[in-house]
């Protein structure tokens, strides 16, 4: 879709919340220029504020997944993990969160109770607490009528300033663990897909992965492929650091399962949302050390290196296929499935 495309001005769809390019296209068109200021826009997982002598990471987030539950989560998992997570990306150690719910009439108390445990459960995991929220109710809708929105906020040790504007030619790309399987898991849950084996979903806070490596000075930047996957991680990263992140097919770890369960829906696994996996682009000199901080830690135990930097095609990103073709990997103009967190 163009930056023009008229679509944009008239209607709200479905892609336009799935991580793409019309995603892109909303926030550039319709939130960047009204909110524009130097701390949105370069359009990060979270936001550093200075304030009072402390370095303060502010990030929000909502989430609409469906069903609410599925194998290894549930939508208050993903809301506390998802949080704590985006603020590790931008170097904080999480110190708090706020929840806010939406809830529809006719949504069973018993569900609701069960996502709250949930929700508190990966808080107490990820060693932080809720500690203000908001709830409201809406009109009747169905049975698993529940959004939350949270907030967090965390502290940035002096030193750490991680961004696609440090990312340097040589650089190395690595990857904590199997792509798409959370995407899988909502997936094979809401069509009711009989499989051989569950797939769960990876959702988990990187508390751990991420401290054990923010003491390096290699480290450029830190993201975690949610909305959009692996494939629109590279995208973006590429765009706003004017070089170009290519992945070697071969070394990207996929579930045989998950490719499985792709191909018969027809979706690339490298577009397919994670929830507990981390993108981090290293300095040679310290990606050895890094990989083997990260395979220590039981939730990044599968890093792998799966490319490197180059100017070969500045702001894009590319694939090496397991032919050793290249193959341009951009943002997907359309959903491949909504609602995934």
């Amino acid at each position: 879709m163009s930056r023009a495309d008229p679509r944009l001005t008239r209607v709200i769809e479905a892609s336009h919340g799935t991580g793409g390019k019309m995603t892109h296209d909303l926030v550039e068109q319709i939130f960047l220029p009204a909110f524009r200021n130097p701390r949105l826009e370069p359009l990060l997982d979270g936001s550093v504020l200075e304030l009072a002598g402390l370095r303060l990471c502010l990030t929000t987030d909502s989430y609409v997944v469906q069903p609410l539950r599925f194998p290894g989560g549930s939508i208050g998992d993903l809301a506390v993990n998802g949080t704590v997570n985006d603020l590790l990306m931008c170097g904080a150690t999480p110190v708090a969160l706020t929840a806010a719910f939406i809830l529809s009439e006719g949504l069973e108390l018993g569900l609701l109770r069960d996502v709250v445990e949930d929700m508190a459960r990966a808080a107490r995991r990820a060693g932080v607490e809720i500690v203000t929220g908001d709830t409201k109710v809406a009109g009747a809708g169905d049975r698993e009528g529940l959004f939350i929105t949270t907030a967090g906020l965390g502290v940035v040790p002096a030193g750490i300033a991680w961004s696609p504007g440090r990312i340097r030619p040589g650089d190395l790309i690595l990857l904590s663990g199997s792509v798409g399987d959370h995407g899988a898991s909502v997936m094979a849950s809401r069509f009711g897909i009989a499989l051989d084996t569950e797939i769960p979903s990876d959702t988990c806070a990187l508390r751990d992965a991420v401290l054990a490596v923010r003491d390096l000075p290699g480290v450029r930047c830190l993201r975690d492929p949610t909305r959009g996957g692996l494939a629109t991680t590279l995208a973006e990263l590429s765009a706003q650091s004017g070089l170009t992140l290519t992945a070697e097919e071969r070394w990207i770890p996929v579930r045989e399962d998950v490719r499985g369960l792709c191909e018969v829906l027809g979706l690339d696994p490298l577009y397919v949302a994670n929830e507990g996996r981390l993108v981090a682009v290293v300095a040679p000199e310290d990606a050895d050390e890094a990989l083997r901080r990260l395979r220590a830690v039981p939730e990044t135990r599968e890093a792998v290196l799966i490319g490197g930097v180059t100017q070969d095609r500045p702001g894009h990103a590319n694939l090496r296929t397991l032919l050793g073709a290249v193959r341009p990997l951009d943002l997907l103009p359309v959903e491949q499935l909504p609602r995934i967190c």
